[in-house]
């Protein structure tokens, strides 16, 4: 059996979306292990194709070579193939140092001599889903229609949901955050209004920097009478995220990587787009649904600006996102 190491991206929407890869490379025989950073780590941990995963001691930026070569060290001998997802060099410099014999990559930041079976980076104006992207490392050819799926044990599922006193369908979760920037983030305002149309509890999920975000959320909604929302963010491990994401009724999101955790475990969602393009990275599930405005002929004057990428509005009045309503989301609900 061909045994296999994975450098896992850093984001955790980009995680979830590698799952098709994994799963090809698990089907055709080869015994797999993640090495990735700790809070992407979990991720892996939700992919029963994965044997393994590894959490590496890297902190973000710098090169960290006396790290990487304790480590290198370790793996000696233990992979024949290692597939390096990140486009970084320094992302590549570990299965060198490890000596494994075959290493799989896009060329990205200059690895020709780090990589030995390197792929070319499609065009920006033509570069396919982030899903086809990464699954085109295995080799494979009919890559377009992957979808990511992840499975959240019913055991931790339910054990989450007893010791918060919830039912499964019972509440909606909201997920308001997203760490790339506030040209991500539909208005806190938006969010609050929103709750205040809905029937059942709303937990909010997301990081220990997204609480304060949660906490203004609740502030406003308790402003309308709604007193059923609950702030878990950062007060939950990402598995329990996970199960809660798996047992609501309908999640409401931008896009952030726990927009792709509810379209890999087929939750009913409705995606909120600002400046990044559901083109691109699209919750991949039946029963997703987006709001972009971007590309709704009813909205005028027409989006020209998006999607524009960037993490805050570069013409200050953030349309994309400030011109969706509740009534709109509530309606796509």
């Amino acid at each position: 059996m061909t045994s296999s190491l994975i450098i896992a991206p850093q984001w955790i929407g980009d995680a979830v979306m590698t799952e098709p890869l994994l799963r090809r490379l698990h089907a055709r025989g080869e015994r797999l292990t993640v090495g990735a950073l700790p809070w992407v780590a979990p991720v892996y941990r939700a992919m029963p194709q994965v044997a393994e995963v590894i959490e590496f001691p890297f902190a973000h930026g710098g090169l960290q070579l006396k790290a990487r070569r304790a480590l290198a060290r370790q793996m000696q001998g233990r992979f024949d193939v290692a597939y390096v997802l990140p486009n970084s060099l320094k992302s590549a410099l570990l299965p060198l140092l490890a000596g494994i014999p075959k290493r799989v990559g896009y060329l990205g930041e200059a690895r020709v001599g780090l990589l030995t079976h390197r792929l070319k980076n499609p065009p920006k104006n033509a570069r396919p889903p982030m899903v086809a992207f990464y699954s085109a490392l295995s080799g494979e050819l009919d890559v377009a229609g992957d979808r990511p799926r992840l499975q959240v044990e019913a055991a931790r599922g339910d054990a989450v949901l007893d010791r918060l006193g919830l039912s499964r369908g019972a509440y909606y979760v909201f997920v308001p955050g997203a760490e790339y920037g506030p040209a991500k983030r539909w208005p806190a305002a938006r969010f609050a209004e929103l709750a205040q149309r809905l029937a059942l509890p709303v937990l909010l999920l997301g990081s220990g920097k997204e609480a304060a975000l949660g906490d203004e959320i609740i502030q406003l909604a308790a402003a309308g009478q709604q007193q059923n929302c609950r702030n878990l963010a950062g007060r939950t491990d990402l598995l329990d995220a996970f199960g809660l994401i798996a047992g609501t009724k309908a999640m409401v999101s931008n896009d952030t990587g726990l927009m792709h955790v509810a379209a890999a475990l087929d939750v009913p969602q409705v995606a909120l787009f600002g400046s990044s393009s559901p083109l691109h990275t699209p919750p991949l599930s039946d029963k997703a649904r987006v709001v972009w405005l971007k590309n709704d002929p009813d909205y005028q004057p027409p989006l020209d600006c998006a999607p524009c990428f960037q993490r805050e509005c570069p013409l200050g009045h953030l349309r994309c996102l400030n011109d969706i309503t509740a009534d709109r989301v509530l309606q796509t609900l």
